[in-house]
């Protein structure tokens, strides 16, 4: 993991710590596969995933937010991954997305997936690639809208 990013701050999977006001805004009003989410929406996704929280270490304050819907056993999807702007840059997020990755590696999982428009190299840092086979995989959108417009 890279702990020097992790100076100053710490992760968490204590559901208690989450601000979830905090993170809803943030997902709703400034991440572009969020807006508008609804906060019924957004609760019923945490409850049913395993959250990380990115803490600054004196304050508490909330700094980060990823969840992870996963059976615990064979696959994992990695999403709703954001860094407050205020602590953007400092290599944040490639920390959290190792720490995920370090926490589900013992549960021998199959693969871990996630879906980006535009921070491929951040996940990429990781070990993150695209998919060696995509036509071996499908998507049923029973909402979704297609593809986002970049």
């Amino acid at each position: 993991m890279n702990d020097h990013a992790l100076d100053g701050y710490e992760i968490s999977t204590d559901p208690a710590r989450l601000d979830a006001d905090l993170v809803h805004y943030w997902l709703a009003t400034d991440a572009y596969w969020a807006v508008d989410r609804p906060r019924e929406l957004h609760d019923r996704a945490v409850a049913g995933s395993l959250n990380f929280g990115l803490y600054a270490s004196g304050s508490g304050r909330q700094a980060g937010y990823a969840r992870v819907v996963t059976d615990h056993a064979t696959f994992a999807w990695l999403c709703d991954v954001y860094i407050c702007r205020d602590d953007r840059g400092r290599g944040l997020g490639t920390a959290l997305i190792e720490a995920i990755a370090d926490r589900l590696t013992p549960s021998g999982l199959s693969r871990l997936t996630l879906a980006t428009k535009d921070a491929h190299g951040v996940y990429e840092k990781v070990g993150f690639r695209t998919l060696v086979s995509p036509e071996q995989w499908m998507t049923l959108g029973l909402i979704d809208p297609g593809p986002v417009d970049i």
